[in-house]
């Protein structure tokens, strides 16, 4: 194997990324080395390339990027027997430290000590990574590199999904950028009633009613609070599902959040903003779940079923397929709102 291998990294603070040779990575005893298939990219990344506050204050270049990586699993570290050599997994991007309370609770997703690949170590945007072995996911040899690339940020959608009973309910995904959309099909899927989404982008409000949204509305020119009070004869929506973080978009959605109704929430904010607690939470009685990444690992079992199941067909949501040193153009593509997932292979 050689020594030094092609990498995208965040070379120092400012907006992009850079191509760079970097060594291999050697696993450490309970990691293992995977061959990169294909990545994609995630909103997150899209912070660490345009170098937003979040990301200034976060990631501490030089570090490779990218966090949704599949690929073929080549070395084991000597405490390894798990995933086998040649095996096809997908990377949880979380890696946590299985001692703290919160990973002794069932609560990984939580861990006070987690580190994120491609934000606190080095990420996927290369032809190799290495990663504790937990932390690869086995696949079906044959399942096709867009499921697989899909699947971290698929548990995002399911996560979010799963937090509250959508058996029979009316429910509002407010943001239909990827995990939006995927949150729609699995919101069909489990039973909802009905699903009613909004989004600015006239790409992605399209892009709902494929997924299977019975209305999808612009949330800025149509009359989103009509439209909505009208499909449900006055009463509003049983579960708000915010995947936006855009703070009009969380006003209008509790709006339109029955009295005793819930909210699940994995839309980040691009900071502080005013907000009608009492109006919206206090006397609504409403139910808040906050987000965070997938539950490990009962998050990944779900999203196993959904796929393989095919009560959820993930096929549409690859729009864009780059070559990794076509990165530029890939985040270009991402940022304009005129796509779904985008892939990139080394």
């Amino acid at each position: 194997m050689p020594k030094a291998m092609k990498a995208v990294i965040k070379a120092q603070p400012g907006p992009g990324l850079e191509a760079s040779e970097v060594a291999i990575p050697s696993p450490a005893p309970d990691e293992v080395l995977v061959k990169v298939r294909a990545v994609s990219i995630c909103g997150t990344d899209l912070h660490i390339y345009k170098w937003d506050p979040w990301a200034a204050g976060r990631v501490k270049p030089p570090l490779v990027a990218g966090h949704e990586v599949c690929g073929d699993v080549v070395e084991r570290g000597s405490a390894v027997t798990t995933p086998e050599i040649g095996g096809f997994v997908s990377l949880e991007s979380h890696v946590i430290c299985n001692t703290c309370s919160y990973c002794r609770t069932g609560q990984g997703h939580i861990c006070e000590n987690t580190k994120l690949i491609g934000v606190d170590r080095d990420g996927g945007y290369a032809e190799y990574i290495a990663i504790p072995a937990q932390n690869a996911w086995p696949n079906p040899p044959d399942l096709p590199l867009e499921i697989a690339v899909l699947q971290e940020n698929f548990g995002n959608a399911v996560h979010t999904a799963f937090a509250v009973d959508l058996r029979a309910k009316k429910v509002l995904v407010t943001g239909c950028g990827p995990a939006g959309l995927m949150t729609i099909a699995v919101a069909r899927a489990i039973g909802s009633r009905a699903v009613y989404a909004t989004d600015i982008s006239p790409y992605r409000i399209d892009f709902a009613k494929r997924m299977g949204a019975d209305l999808a509305m612009h949330a800025v020119d149509d009359p989103v609070l009509e439209l909505v009070r009208e499909a449900t004869d006055g009463e509003g929506v049983d579960v708000l599902l915010e995947m936006s973080g855009a703070p009009a978009a969380i006003d209008q959605g509790f709006t339109l959040l029955k009295p005793s109704g819930e909210a699940a929430l994995l839309g980040v904010t691009p900071g502080s903003f005013e907000f009608d607690w009492n109006n919206h939470v206090v006397f609504k009685a409403a139910k808040l779940h906050g987000i965070s990444g997938r539950k490990l690992w009962q998050t990944w079992y779900q999203a196993r079923g959904l796929i393989r199941s095919g009560a959820v067909d993930l096929s549409p949501m690859v729009t864009h397929r780059f070559k990794l040193d076509e990165f530029d153009l890939a985040f270009e593509t991402m940022a304009s709102g005129e796509s779904g997932k985008v892939m990139m292979t080394p």
